[in-house]
């Protein structure tokens, strides 16, 4: 691999393991009040979530990636297959932990409904519980975990503490999320963890793994943020104005830490890599939608700094 500029020669092979929920957008003047009835004003739908939305960012600035993730039995998943080969993401569906099937059957895929209101913040509600890849592999199993092997880097949103180990020991690099939740804590090395700084759930769900990461990151929206290494060093790193007017605040933050997890596979420094992260989040932050609505795969961008 080499580098000039900030820009790999290469771009680093990578995948995300994570989670994936159908959602519903709309866009209203601001949220009902209770008993209010709201009228959006603009209504589409997409598959998303931390596991979606990360890989399609990684596939945008490397060229492709593969989502380890699970889906249901069900129209939803269909649709969700389509939509992010479309975005050039390869899906990897496999079985669920910490979730057992029914009687009927597997759940159905995740669903969501997400809210924009005038300002561009979006206030997600979600229905079912949350489908997370099990890393144990058992024979006809169709999520290849082998696929993680020899990766420049993943990035980790969902699955049991086995998924989280294969990831590791795929993976010269792993980034995570605090939404991991259960498979964190458990010894397993991360290269780093990004989290919100104001979001007080992802706070909580960090401390088990905040000694089990070599880098921190703590995010901070339009001021930027922080980072701290385990060896006590920290610094700062300041916001990317976005490049129009601000729509829609939904997937920044995924997007901002599969920039991140990019630029770490590529080998560019932290500096570079937090730029290119911090550019990828605020782009975002112009389209309706995780990926601009309508948008196809687009060729790989150079993460130029």
């Amino acid at each position: 691999m080499c580098e000039t500029a900030g820009v790999p020669e290469q771009a680093p092979q990578v995948a995300v393991v994570g989670h994936v929920e159908w959602v519903q957008f709309g866009r209203v003047e601001h949220l009902p009040r209770p008993g209010e009835v709201a009228h959006a004003s603009e209504a589409f739908e997409e598959p998303a979530g931390g596991g979606a939305v990360a890989a399609v960012a990684l596939a945008r600035l490397a060229g492709g990636c593969d989502l380890h993730t699970v889906l249901g039995e069900d129209e939803e998943a269909r649709r969700t297959v389509k939509r992010l080969t479309e975005l050039g993401v390869r899906v990897l569906n496999g079985p669920a932990a910490f979730q057992e099937g029914t009687a009927a059957g597997p759940p159905p895929t995740r669903r969501a409904v997400t809210l924009i209101d005038a300002a561009g913040e979006r206030t997600i509600t979600t229905f079912g519980p949350r489908m997370d890849p099990a890393g144990e592999q058992s024979p006809g199993d169709p999520v290849r975990w082998s696929e993680l092997d020899g990766l420049d880097a993943s990035y980790f949103t969902a699955g049991d503490v086995a998924a989280l180990r294969r990831a590791r020991e795929g993976s010269r690099v792993l980034v995570a999320s605090p939404r991991a939740r259960r498979a964190l804590g458990h010894g397993v090395a991360l290269d780093a963890l990004v989290l919100s700084a104001d979001d007080q759930v992802e706070l909580a769900a960090a401390r088990p793994a905040l000694a089990e990461a070599e880098l921190v990151l703590y995010t901070e929206g339009a001021r930027g943020g922080r980072w701290r290494r385990r060896d006590g060093t920290e610094g700062r790193w300041a916001a990317v104005p976005p490049p129009g007017p601000i729509v829609d605040s939904y997937g920044a933050g995924d997007t901002f830490a599969a920039a991140l997890t990019y630029g770490l596979g590529a080998r560019l420094s932290l500096e570079q890599a937090l730029t290119v992260a911090a550019r990828s989040g605020a782009e975002v932050l112009t389209w309706a939608g995780p990926y601009g609505r309508g948008q196809t795969r687009r060729r790989r961008e150079s993460p130029q700094t």
